[in-house]
């Protein structure tokens, strides 16, 4: 089975520092790295609307690059510092970006997160099979 590395511009620097893929398509399927929240520059907010939502906002340059949006996720897990603190908020800030069919969720809580202050890392896999209409 082939497998190619996902690397959209904006994640390249980071990629290639930390000796990592982005995503790897493999077969019909895209398997995404976790994401936190790490702004642009790098820097963490202390915000936890404005981390979930770089979450995100990276997984959409990743999706888009492999040439799907959203829609295509079909399993998700976070992974959450405090979740019980931030919960609701996460969850409002999701279906800003996850609409139905919902993809399988998992929330995990954890101790702690690589990136210093980060209160939550998303990952998720996508499908790149056409969708019927």
């Amino acid at each position: 089975m082939t497998r190619k590395a996902i690397i959209p511009p904006a994640l390249r620097a980071a990629a290639g520092q930390l000796k990592m893929s982005p995503a790897i398509l493999s077969g019909n399927h895209l398997f995404l790295t976790g994401s936190t929240g790490g702004d642009a520059d790098g820097v963490m907010p202390d915000d936890p609307e404005n981390q979930m939502r770089n979450a995100f906002d990276k997984i959409g340059h990743i999706l888009d690059e492999a040439g799907v949006g959203f829609d295509a996720i079909v399993e998700m897990t976070t992974y959450h510092v405090g979740l019980r603190e931030h919960f609701e908020l996460f969850d409002k800030v999701r279906l800003d970006y996850c609409a139905a069919p919902y993809p399988a969720w998992t929330a995990v809580e954890v101790a702690g997160l690589r990136r210093e202050g980060a209160i939550v890392e998303i990952r998720v896999i996508a499908s790149t099979e056409q969708q019927a209409p």
